[in-house]
Parts: C-alpha cells; structure tokens; sequence
C-alpha cells in the first residue's frame, strides 16, 4: 500500500514510531487517534499497536492505524516528532485550512469559501 495522499510521516515520526512500536511489543505498528481536545477541536493520542482501525498511512518500516471515520480529517496533514529537553512528542501540521494550537497536537479544520 502506498502512503496515503491524506497523510505524511516524517523520518523523524516514522523513527520514533518504530521505536515506540517496538517498545510496545508490536513492531512496525502504531495507531493514531483524535479525541477531543481542548484548545482547539481535534487532539491527537498515538500509541503502539495496530489496535482497531484500517492503515491510514507507511513509512519508512512503521504501518499507522486510525479510524475510517477520522481519514478525512488528516487529509493533507503531516505527522513529524520533535525532540527536546523535556522529551519531545508528535506534531500535526497541515495547510490553509487548519488552525493548529501552539502545542502542535490539536488542531481544527477550517472551513475555507
């Protein structure tokens, strides 16, 4: 399968992924899911596994799961990790019709004319 137009991992996600994945006892596996966050509507909880879902995106050795339901709402997005002191964690990025809180893992799709 190939990486779904909807959403990107970056080396630096796929990485940490794989590394959480195998950590988590599920090599090459890992599920992303949007619950509902406070600073804007989407917030985003990723852990090892396959869990329920379908295949949203691959790369680079990492398979990323997801609900059907939420494929949409990562169309065009990018998954990246960013590494710091306090221990870094995954960002969301996405284009002109998504409002990003500062923290990086919520987000809200815009509505766009």
């Amino acid at each position: 399968m190939e990486p779904t137009p909807g959403l990107q991992i970056t080396p630096g996600a796929a990485a940490e992924l794989c590394r959480l994945s195998v950590r988590g006892g599920e090599p090459g596996q890992a599920h992303l899911n949007l619950v509902e966050g406070s600073c804007e509507t989407w917030a985003l909880q990723i852990r090892a596994g396959s869990g329920a879902g379908v295949p949203l995106a691959r790369a680079d050795g990492i398979t990323l799961h997801g609900q059907p339901h939420q494929e949409s709402l990562l169309r065009g997005m990018e998954l990246d990790y960013r590494g710091d002191l306090s221990g870094g964690g995954f960002l969301l990025r996405g284009g002109d019709d998504v409002r990003s809180c500062a923290c990086g893992t919520a987000f809200t799709r815009v509505l766009t004319d």
